[in-house]
């Protein structure tokens, strides 16, 4: 018992020089990795679908902090109040790691992480809302906005007026440059004496140092190649293009001979639209599914009389790509766009350069049987004209006679022959011809 005493105290004794000669004693929390997410660009829900998958790989390998590496001049509302809603959510500690500037919903999501961290030369805010043609919307969606940056500065225990002053330009802070009627937008200086910022650091790696962090490994989340289509695809800008693309190119492709490059470059706009929409998880195979059902109804339209099947089929079509996208008011503006492209394309190709459809003249027989032609209705017997012949069967008033051993259908001039009598062509009228009894 002695012995294994001994040994238990000389292994306890190596244990504790070896801790006094410096070897690390890894911690649980440097166990844990960083995951490092890109918030570039603009702010769409394709930007949204990239960060929830990122949120979600980083919780299964237990992650200790998400960093959110920020640049970005903002972007659509609706996508920022859920990655906001992405934020409140996780368990996971989250920064924002402002890399150069925060702007507009690149604020708005600052707000939602639990620390700021931003460079020297960093920016954050001019908040307001802006609509598509670059006006500033209407009040009920300014007074959501501001309220909606107000909770996001209150739930971190910052002081909202200036969050609010992001948002709302009526709001006076002359002293940092946002008089009434500007936006306020901080420096990194002043973020970090308004307490919006907790520190100004020039890399990643004094973020994790602040975050006691520094010795962890580093996950940097890239995006993929679907992703980045995604993101893309459904930009508000480009979502219009790729409709009035699509629907230019299809139109120009029933002009065309066989299906050629504009039928081509319709529907690869097509694929991309509803394939970038599905990736961001804004379109449903529902979408797509009636999209199909609408193109197998107007190609049907084409078969079936009555009108009700194309109605059907351009309602179809419609529907789907509303569906497709979030902002129903916005995708409502690029299908009308599209349609009086097409539409304009369509008058041009017929008005100007007298085009006609390719594709209908395969179900259209253009083919015109006239006399110029050669084409006759029937044979013009002009020839028996003054020939006598015998009547085979009664004539009341039509019958048949023999003419030099042929049997001819005939009518009489009126009235009645017997069968055996001789009779005369008085009149050929094409098919008909008229005959006389000769007494």
């Amino acid at each position: 018992m002695s012995l294994i005493r001994r040994w238990f105290a000389l292994i306890f004794g190596m244990l504790l020089l070896l801790m006094g000669l410096g070897f690390p004693v890894f911690s649980q929390a440097e166990e844990q990795p960083v995951y490092v997410v890109p918030v570039h660009h603009e702010v769409e829900k394709g930007l949204y679908a990239f960060m929830e998958r990122s949120f979600e790989e980083a919780a299964e390998n237990g992650a200790q902090l998400i960093v959110l590496d920020i640049h970005t001049p903002g972007g659509a509302v609706d996508a920022a109040g859920e990655i906001g809603k992405l934020l409140d959510e996780t368990d996971i500690r989250t920064v924002a790691f402002i890399n150069d500037r925060a702007l507009s919903a690149g604020a708005f999501i600052s707000l939602h992480t639990d620390a700021i961290y931003m460079v020297p030369n960093g920016q954050i805010g001019a908040a307001a809302i802006i609509d598509q043609q670059g006006n500033m919307a209407d009040k009920k969606a300014q007074s959501y906005w501001r309220s909606a940056m107000k909770s996001a500065a209150q739930t971190n225990g910052l002081d909202p007026k200036y969050a609010i002053a992001m948002a709302d330009p009526e709001v006076n802070l002359p002293e940092y440059g946002a008089g009434k009627g500007e936006l306020l937008t901080f420096s990194a200086k002043e973020a970090l004496e308004t307490g919006y910022s907790k520190a100004t650091v020039r890399e990643l790696k004094q973020v994790l140092q602040h975050e006691k962090a520094g010795e962890a490994q580093v996950i940097e989340v890239e995006e993929s190649w679907a992703e980045k289509v995604a993101r893309f695809v459904t930009n508000p800008i480009v979502v219009p293009i790729l409709l009035s693309l699509a629907s230019l190119g299809l139109v120009l492709e029933l002009y065309s001979p066989g299906f050629g490059l504009p039928g081509s470059v319709g529907l690869a706009s097509l694929l991309l639209f509803f394939y970038g929409h599905l990736v961001a998880g804004l379109a449903g195979y529902e979408s797509v599914l009636l999209f199909i059902i609408g193109a197998v109804l107007v190609v049907a339209e084409l078969f079936l009389p009555g009108g009700i099947a194309g109605i059907l089929g351009f309602s179809g079509l419609a529907g789907s790509i509303l569906l497709a996208g979030d902002n129903v008011k916005w995708m409502g503006v690029s299908l009308v766009i599209a349609m009086a492209i097409s539409i304009t394309a369509m008058i041009l190709m017929v008005k100007v350069f007298g085009k006609k459809m390719k594709f209908f003249k395969k179900m259209i027989l253009n083919d015109a049987t006239n006399t110029e032609s050669g084409y006759v209705s029937n044979v013009n017997r002009s020839e028996l004209l003054g020939k006598t012949g015998i009547t085979k069967t009664p004539f009341r008033p039509s019958g048949t006679m023999m003419m030099e051993k042929e049997r001819i259908d005939a009518v009489s001039e009126g009235g009645f022959i017997a069968p055996g009598k001789e009779v005369v062509v008085v009149k050929v009228e094409g098919a008909r011809i008229v005959v006389r009894e000769i007494d």
